[in-house]
């Protein structure tokens, strides 16, 4: 082990521990308490009456569907932000380094959530409301990377599935503190604590960040090599000169000088060539659609207004099992954490699509029911916690997780921050659409969901090649190497089977046969 005087005297799993602790924790907290943080909140009466534009509660029917529109406007003008500050990340991630975007966007999230806690008037909160979505798309898209980057292989899906968990965590603090502050009845109080109290983790963030390694792989990009050293070795916990860190030094260095001769164009993603860009990035789009499209956001953001406009229960008892159901979705999310380095990526993404496909059909048959249907609501309400138990083993984490595994280092944040924003474009689809069409075509909203997570099982065994266990590099010749992109998951199969690195492949030819046999 190494004695350093930087980033109080930790290095290893010590630091990584605490890394997550202030860093990660707040930056997920922060998205899932944001994300979802007026969807509990629109049927309250002071807020009604501070922003009657949007109050669906008191509207007559025919300014239901126009306030409703409105409605889910507002709570989607959170993902407008999001989605610009996930692109913005394309460029700043790279330019800027990580640690100083990741400043920036809890900066923005500061000043959003003050502004928000003390509107008066609907102007005033949607400005608000689309800075945080600016410091939230920048959190979700450049943590992530920065986790990878940061840590080694063999534990890297934990670290970033705890992502997940942190999401998850925000979603269940936000509905829980939402119910508590209900409970007042009346005035401001019901509503604005709970917005300002995410400001605490946004301080959090800010105070913490320059605590930590800035990323070795970013510092060598920008040819700051002794930093890059000093940098890994103490994230590994080794000295400087022990083997382990001297290997992946010159992993990366590698990567970085096949990067340097070809270039790193954004117009690179949109081209096959021999690392299989296209491919690559086409599997991150396609991964953060589905995250979206299979109704993971429809569940956790609307949940009370599921319960209470589309299942006809109470105020009060919709909000009880809304914070019910996402707390039970953090503590599902524990099943990704134990599954993501033990059983694979693949695994998770299809065990989740399955069964997040088998409960929206179970859904759309029970909400069919009339609400006076007492069983109908009862089996919906059961459904929506089962539906929650699946979502977190594929989706909240190992999605972003596995976007940065596959992409190259000289394009990864390109590709992680244009993915996010696709991540973040279907969020809104999702958001605006919700509150129509759950006032328009009811029951047959929750097909559509369960008609894309049916896609999951397929397009993940056919597509996406397994990246457990394995270091961003070796990924990397993992595309380079493998005859085609429809071959890559078999030829990776292939790898991993005969306990081959692929740089050994790289090497010998005919250690696997001719590539051909894949094709």
């Amino acid at each position: 082990m190494i004695s350093s005087k930087k980033y109080f005297g930790l290095q290893g799993h010590t630091l990584s521990r605490l890394q997550t602790a202030l860093i990660v924790a707040p930056s997920f907290i922060l998205f899932g308490y944001n994300q979802a943080g007026i969807g509990g909140l629109i049927t309250e009466d002071d807020w009604s009456a501070t922003f009657p534009q949007i109050d669906t509660v008191h509207a007559t029917p025919a300014d239901a569907s126009r306030k409703s529109t409105l409605q889910g406007f507002v709570v989607a003008v959170f993902v407008v932000g999001a989605l610009f500050g996930a692109l913005s990340c394309s460029y700043t991630g790279d330019a800027f380094g990580r640690r100083n975007v990741i400043f920036f966007a809890g900066i923005c999230t500061l000043i959003g959530e003050v502004l928000e806690a003390s509107a008066f008037g609907l102007p005033q909160f949607l400005v608000g409301r689309v800075i945080v979505g600016l410091g939230v798309g920048q959190l979700s898209s450049l943590v992530p990377v920065w986790q990878s980057e940061t840590a080694g292989a063999k534990n890297r899906g934990r670290h970033v599935v705890l992502d997940g968990l942190f999401i998850c965590l925000g979603y269940v603090l936000e509905s829980w503190i939402n119910l508590g502050f209900f409970e007042i009845r009346h005035g401001p109080a019901t509503w604005r604590p709970p917005i300002a109290i995410a400001i605490v983790f946004s301080l959090v963030l800010i105070a913490s960040i320059y605590m930590f390694p800035e990323s070795p792989r970013w510092l060598l990009m920008v040819n700051k090599n002794e930093q890059a050293l000093e940098n890994l070795a103490i994230l590994r916990g080794f000295a400087q000169d022990h083997p382990e860190v001297l290997a992946e030094m010159k992993g990366i260095e590698h990567s970085l000088e096949i990067s340097s001769n070809e270039g790193a164009k954004l117009s690179h993603l949109l081209k096959m060539g021999e690392d299989k860009l296209a491919y690559r990035f086409g599997l991150c789009i396609l991964l953060q659609f589905y995250q979206q499209m299979s109704g993971s956001n429809l569940i956790s953001v609307y949940a009370p207004i599921l319960f209470q406009e589309n299942l006809g229960l109470s105020s009060e008892v919709s909000r009880v099992l809304s914070g019910g159901a996402l707390t039970w979705k953090f503590l599902s999310s524990f099943l990704a954490f134990i599954a993501i380095d033990r059983f694979g990526r693949r695994a998770v993404f299809i065990f989740s699509g399955i069964g997040m496909a088998c409960c929206m059909i179970a859904l759309a048959v029970a909400t069919s029911f009339p609400t006076t249907n007492r069983a109908s609501q009862i089996t919906a309400g059961c459904f929506i916690y089962l539906y929650n138990t699946f979502v977190p083993i594929g989706f909240l984490g190992a999605n972003f997780l596995y976007c940065t595994e596959v992409a190259p280092l000289r394009l990864r944040m390109a590709m992680s921050s244009i993915s996010t924003a696709n991540h973040w474009a279907w969020n809104f689809v999702v958001a605006m659409v919700t509150p129509v069409a759950i006032y328009s075509i009811g029951w047959q909203y929750y097909l559509v969901f369960a008609s894309v997570a049916a896609c999951i099982p397929v397009s993940v065994y056919f597509l996406y090649p397994e990246t457990m266990g394995r270091s961003l590099e070796e990924m990397e010749l993992v595309f380079k190497r493998s005859p085609s992109a429809w071959a890559t998951v078999r030829f990776e199969k292939q790898l991993r089977r005969e306990g081959i690195p692929p740089e050994a492949d790289e090497k010998s030819s005919g250690v696997l046969g001719k590539p051909e046999q894949f094709d």
